[in-house]
């Protein structure tokens, strides 16, 4: 397929937007925002997580802290908004956001990327679980744990959102190259 065919939208919504390019068809957000996921560990090595309901799935997901870049102030930066989801959704608070990077989510079907952010010098200053129209459950696990923790979700029918792979890397590593 070339690069050239031109894109044509075939619909469009508040939020997304689903387009074709030649045989390939995908969908990106409607403003053209990003998300910023926050990869938040204390000093005890516990990660926070937050679980919520996700429509698409129909049921419950365990995810690292996300939210949009942008959303309602358009000259928010990654580190602005970042900070702001983390302590909305989790109830904490970080001395220090550093980006590690632009992630793209899922390549082959949807344009959306995201910025990749390490929470430094977590300090809990409220109760977290998001904004009024969302009802987030925030979760503090041992690093040593998170595969136990994560094989415990999934038997009990929480969807695992794919970022997750990233704090079970060492385990899994390791476990294929037994």
């Amino acid at each position: 397929m070339s690069q050239e065919e031109p894109e044509k939208i075939v619909w469009q919504g508040k939020f997304v937007t689903a387009k074709i390019r030649g045989k390939w068809e995908y969908v990106s957000r409607s403003r053209g925002i990003r998300a910023a996921v926050i990869l938040a560990i204390d000093e005890e090595d516990h990660v926070i997580l937050v679980e919520q309901y996700r429509v698409p799935l129909g049921r419950t997901c365990i995810e690292l802290p996300a939210g949009l870049i942008g959303d309602g102030d358009h000259d928010e930066d990654d580190e602005t908004a970042a900070a702001r989801e983390l302590e909305e959704e989790t109830g904490y608070r970080a001395a220090r956001m550093d980006v590690l990077g632009e992630f793209w989510s899922s390549p082959g079907m949807v344009t959306e990327s995201y910025s990749l952010l390490r929470a430094h010098g977590l300090t809990k200053v409220g109760p977290g679980g998001g904004t009024d129209s969302e009802d987030i459950t925030v979760h503090r696990v041992p690093l040593a744990g998170i595969t136990q923790a994560v094989a415990d979700w999934r038997a009990a029918g929480f969807a695992i959102d794919t970022k997750m792979l990233l704090l079970m890397a060492p385990d899994l590593l390791g476990a294929a190259r037994k």
